[in-house]
């Protein structure tokens, strides 16, 4: 995928690439269709998306905004493992949480009512419904951490701050019999918790 004489283990073989992967897609035909690539794999890269969103290059966090951007449309993730993937090669990255951040939240509606929108460190919109959900799992110091589905096994870990909004948007539904604390956006309700323990912590 690189140009000849160019190397996909070093950043700027990396980011011709990209480029010229993502120069696949129609213009404004969305991202590229990563999940239609089975391209062979390649080795590990020395590339590590940390738990706040940042991305590293041997060691060296990326400042370029538009190059993270670049990567993350042929980001993939497979067993659970992330790669950077073009139509003819694949090369493993590290990911120490999820690939994304959630760091803006925007109240909308739509026919099933409110709908709840969020945008991504890498400006990626995405509105949370039945094809892009919460999860909500125990964080180390016993609160909860919520993740949204960006697209394809791909996750958003949502920010402290929009935690607290989605706790102050939170409502009380029976689940299976069970009363849950959670919130609703398209028509969807994703519980966070049971209701009887969040009553006990407020």
């Amino acid at each position: 995928m690189a140009k000849q004489g160019q190397s996909t283990t070093n950043l700027e073989g990396l980011t011709v690439a990209a480029r010229e992967a993502t120069n696949t897609t129609p213009a404004g035909k969305g991202l590229p269709p990563v999940h239609l690539w089975n391209p062979p794999f390649c080795g590990d890269l020395d590339m590590r998306i940390a738990s706040d969103g940042t991305w590293f290059y041997m060691g060296t966090p990326i400042g370029r905004h538009a190059l993270v951007r670049l990567f993350s449309t042929i980001l993939k993730r497979e067993d659970g493992k992330h790669f950077l993937v073009t139509p003819v090669e694949k090369v493993g990255i590290r990911v120490d949480d999820a690939p994304f951040v959630a760091v803006e939240m925007m109240k909308e509606n739509d026919a099933k009512g409110r709908l709840l929108r969020f945008r991504t460190n890498v400006d990626d919109w995405v509105h949370c419904d039945a094809a892009h959900r919460l999860r909500f799992e125990m964080a180390a110091d016993g609160g909860l951490t919520p993740y949204l589905h960006v697209r394809a096994d791909l996750w958003a870990k949502v920010t402290r701050a929009l935690y607290y909004d989605l706790v102050d948007l939170g409502e009380e539904r029976e689940i299976d019999g069970k009363a849950m604390f959670g919130v609703m956006s398209s028509g969807e309700f994703f519980p966070m918790a049971d209701a009887e323990q969040v009553r006990a912590a407020l």
